[in-house]
Order: structure tokens, then sequence, then C-alpha cells
């Protein structure tokens, strides 16, 4: 019904003052009460721009020309303010420290009610309802510090929702959540919605971990235009993810490989309710049967070891418990757990941010303690999950150049080597650009680009792919595995589970600062024990091979992964 339509574009067409050519072409799309609206494009597409217009963003803090119309509940959206628009739609930020303005909890959740000045048993009544809408109430008058990505992805989500807003509209709500944290994420925005009965719009690379739970529609976008507008399961009947540069769901690339049909009928897009005929299970067991099996070629050489490490905050918080690891000479190697597992814990002291307590630390038979922060740089990289952490420079080849010019390095030798990195990591066209003018997921490439320019032994990466489209995201770990081909030890601290299984064939899990496992990427995560202890999440590939009566999980993912790289390449 029209009175039911939230939010009504038009022939709507965006171009932003300080750029020669419009962001958004052509946008018709309309979205109704109740609905949940999936948007997925590659980094540029145009979709965080539609987001903005939608939130108000644009055009009260980013000016540029608007053609068509825009609606928000029926009113044209170009001519509302910030504050009129925050009654209707509420924004869930990517980066979650960014949206918090209490000290505590109870404060973040109550900064808008206190502006609209509440009494002040009213305004409490109010906070510990919603704070038991979106689960935080055990935490209410911790800092946000204290707190987990998932608890603070919760905090905002429960600081817009006291406005009881038609719409909520969520920036990658993935981007920096463990599996389990991401999977309860998803469920819980299906239970709001559901709940409240507002608009849902999901802006998300990670499609197939959106799909966790059914969505309405999808939308993807590409060059600034909608490609495409309708229901999911139309959509993995055809190759537009693929063309699009976005990664579809793995249990639909592997029927494909199979030579299985994809039809609307089988409801692709939800697992939980795929339909295959006995002939297509067939398919699937004749397709494993034929894939030759990989070869597992690690490296034995210790480079760095962890001995009984034990490491306690100042606060009291015990973040490592005897930990114990070895990596080895020239490996790609993934450690993965739930936030708070001691992974970013164990990277400090590696690189001498923090000291263990207890314990030892060696690399190439080097006691690490004996050494400085300074020297352990010449050894090893570290780039950190939050980029707004480590820039200081304002434009992004200074930034870049930074650690060469500590070094003493000279200009003429600077420039091609920045300039090579810039290329290898997708930047070089914003070489001259301020790293202001940047989005979170660019952020991320300079500061990668900041430590490889350095050409570390090894480099620990914290969450590198952090919000990356899939082209960037292949970028960067092609060029990563190429780095580990000549020789540099390359350590990945991630919650990306593909990643794991497609680049590092040995896994470390951590949980509750102790290590719990040291396997393979698919025994890790076809070992239903360990991913529920470390808060992972069971590949989809596994659920396949299950319904499909392959005996071998774990076998199953490696002939597929072995598969999808040879593909790719």
């Amino acid at each position: 019904m029209e009175n039911d339509i939230v939010i009504s574009f038009e022939d709507f067409g965006f171009q932003y003052t300080a750029q020669a050519e419009p962001t958004l072409h052509n946008i018709n799309l309309t979205i109704r009460r109740g609905e949940k609206v999936l948007i997925a494009g590659p980094s540029g597409c145009g979709k965080s721009t539609l987001a903005h217009c939608i939130n108000g963003l644009i055009p009260n803090s980013y000016p540029g020309k608007a053609t068509g119309k825009l609606t928000i509940g029926g009113k044209d959206a170009l001519k509302l303010d910030l504050f009129g628009l925050s009654k209707m739609v509420g924004t869930v930020l990517q980066d979650s420290d960014g949206q918090f303005i209490g000290l505590t909890v109870a404060e973040d959740i109550a900064f808008a009610l206190e502006n609209d000045c509440i009494p002040t048993q009213e305004l409490h009544e109010e906070v510990k309802r919603i704070a038991k809408l979106v689960d935080v109430e055990a935490v209410l008058h911790h800092a946000p510090h204290e707190i987990s990505g998932g608890q603070k992805q919760r905090v905002g989500l429960g600081g817009v929702m006291v406005n009881e807003v038609d719409i909520l509209l969520f920036d990658e709500p993935l981007a920096n959540l463990d599996p389990a944290t991401g999977k309860a994420a998803i469920a819980l925005i299906d239970d709001i919605q559901k709940r409240t009965g507002c608009a849902v719009i999901i802006i998300e690379h990670r499609l197939e971990d959106v799909l966790y739970r059914p969505v309405d529609r999808v939308v993807v976008m590409g060059d600034g235009r909608i490609l495409y507008d309708g229901d999911p399961d139309t959509m993995l009947c055809t190759d537009l993810l693929q063309r699009s540069g976005i990664r579809e769901p793995l249990y639909v690339t592997a029927l494909k490989y199979a030579g299985v049909t994809i039809t609307r009928e089988m409801r692709p897009s939800y697992l939980p309710e795929l339909v295959l005929s006995e002939e297509q299970k067939l398919q699937v067991r004749s397709w494993f049967s034929a894939q030759p099996q990989p070869e597992n070629t690690v490296s034995q050489e210790v480079l760095l070891e962890a001995k009984d490490l034990d490491f306690t905050y100042e606060g009291g918080h015990h973040a490592l418990r005897g930990i114990s690891a070895s990596i080895h000479r020239g490996e790609m190697l993934s450690i993965v757990g739930t936030n708070g597992a001691g992974k970013s814990t164990f990277s400090k002291v590696v690189c001498g941010f923090e000291k263990a307590q207890k314990g030892s630390l060696t690399m190439g038979g080097i006691d690490l303690n004996t050494l400085s922060i300074k020297e352990r740089a010449d050894h090893i990289g570290y780039v950190m999950q939050n980029p707004n952490q480590m820039i200081s420079k304002t434009q992004i080849f200074d930034e870049v150049a930074l650690g060469l010019r500590n070094r003493g390095v000279s200009e003429e030798e600077i420039r091609p080597r920045v300039e090579e990195t810039l290329k290898i990591c997708g930047l070089y066209p914003f070489r001259n650009w301020p790293v202001s003018a940047l989005s979170y997921g660019q952020k991320k490439r300079v500061t990668i680009a900041s430590i490889l320019v350095l050409r570390p032994e090894i480099i620990l990466l914290d969450e590198p792919t952090a919000g990356q489209d899939l082209k960037h995201y292949t970028e960067i770990m092609d060029f990563l595995s190429q780095l580990n081909r000549q020789g540099v030890t390359v350590v990945l601290i991630t919650h990306d589970m593909h990643l794991m299984l497609e680049y590092t064939p040995r896994a470390i899990v951590f949980n509750a600062g102790k290590v719990i496992a040291d396997k393979s990427a698919a025994e890790v995560l076809n070992s239903p024990e360990i991913v529920e202890a470390a808060h992972l999440k069971e590949t989809s590939l596994y659920h396949l091979s299950m319904a499909c009566g392959i005996e071998s999980a774990e076998e199953f993912t490696r002939r597929f992964i072995a598969r999808d790289r040879e593909v790719r390449k």
C-alpha cells in the first residue's frame, strides 16, 4: 500500500561538490515498512552514498548536487535537517567506537532522551526497556572500552531505538565481529525487525553471513546504479554476484562446481531450507570423488616460539594464560577465536608493546625480551585492527612513506617503493589525497601499505580484510600470498573463516587466554566442539557435505578450497 512506503527514490542522482562525476545515477528504489533489505556491491559502487542520503548526512554533512526525488516518511528528505531525520532513521555505524557519546552504556542509551528533556524516572525506565530489548542489561554501568565489539554494536542499536524510528540502517554490521557474534547480530537484527515492524536496511559485503536469516530483497549496486532489485533466490540463480565482485555463498559455489543448476525453487538463499534432490546430492558426491586430494606443505623450521606466556593487564584482566605456540618460517598462519580471547594481546606481546609477566619468546634463536620495540620492528611488522589508531600523517603518500623516512631511506628509493605498494593495495589513484577523504576500508589499506613497504621478516595483521569487498580482499590477500612465497612469514588474526580456509593451511585457536587447538584450517571448522568453544562458525560447506551424505566434511572443504583457488586464478 502507498502509505506503507517509508523510503522512495525516483530517478535520483547525486554528485559530491568535490567530485567531477556523479556518484549515483537514476536510482529508483522503494522500501516499505516492515521490509528487510540487503544492499550489496563492491567498494565505490555508491551504496554508502545511498545510505548517507537516507540518514541525512547528504546534504547536511556532505554537500553536493541532487537530481530527481527522495522522500523519507513521505517528506522531501533533502529539505529535512539531521535532527528531523534522526526521529525517523536510526543508523548503526560500522565503527562502533565512533558512535559512543556517554561514559557508560546507560548514559549512551539515554543521550537522545536527555536531549528531549524526558523526566528522570521515565528516562530510567526507558533505558531499562531498551537495554532489555538489545540484551545489554548486564553491562549498563560499564564504560565503552570495557565491553566487547558485539556488545558495543547492541548499545549503538539501543541508542538509536529510543526514538522509536521507522527505519533502521546498518552500515557493515559484521565488519569487526567474530563469527559467532556476527550470527548473533544478524539474529538480533531479525528479531528487532519482527518485534518493531520497522524497515531494516543492511549494507554489507558478507552476503552469506547476512543470509543467516532470510531477507525480503537484495539490492545489488555497481558504478552508482542499481543492477538488481529483487528476491535473493532469483539473484543466486544468475552470475550477477561474480560479475559484480561479490562473493556468493560458498555452498552455492560448490553446487555450481558440481554441475548442479541452481533454481529459485531450491530456496538457495536460505541454507536451512535448501532443497536438494537425490540426483543433485549424487552430483555433489561424484564431484567430490573426482577432485584430487590437495597437498599440505608446511615448513617445519620454527621462526618464532612462545613458551608458557602469561600476561595480566593492570586492571586485573588475565589475558594470556600459559600460551605456548610456534610460528614456522615462511608459513601463512591464522590465529582465530572469539573477541577477547587473547589474540590481539598475544600480538602486542610479540611486538613488545606489552611485556609478559611469565614465559619466554624467541625468534630465530634470539630472546625477544632483549630487544627494544624499535629493534623488534626491524623484524616484525604489525598492522592494527583499527586504522585510526595507526595513522598520523595528513596525506596518504606521507603516511606510507613515514616508516622509510624514519629509517633514513633516501627519497629516491622511497618514491618507487611507496608507489609500488600503493598500486598493490589499490591506493595508487589516491596517493595525493588526504587520509580524511578515505572510507574506513580504504584507511585500512593505507595502514597495511605503511607496514608492507618496510618489508619485515614476519608480519602480523589484525583483521586485514575487515570491510573490504571481494576485489580488494583478493588484491590484499594475493599480495600477502606473494610476499609469503618470497619468504615473509604472515600471521593473520582474523574472524573471516573463508580467509582462514583459503589462504592459511594452519590455524591456532585461542579461547579465554589459552590455545585450545593448533590444526589445519579445515579441521578446525569441521570440528563442532572447537567451533562452539571458540565462537567460530561452521562453514556452510560443512552443512552441504552433511546434507549430501559425504562422511568427511573436512576433506570436502579442503577439495572445494583447492578447486576454488584454481578457478579464481
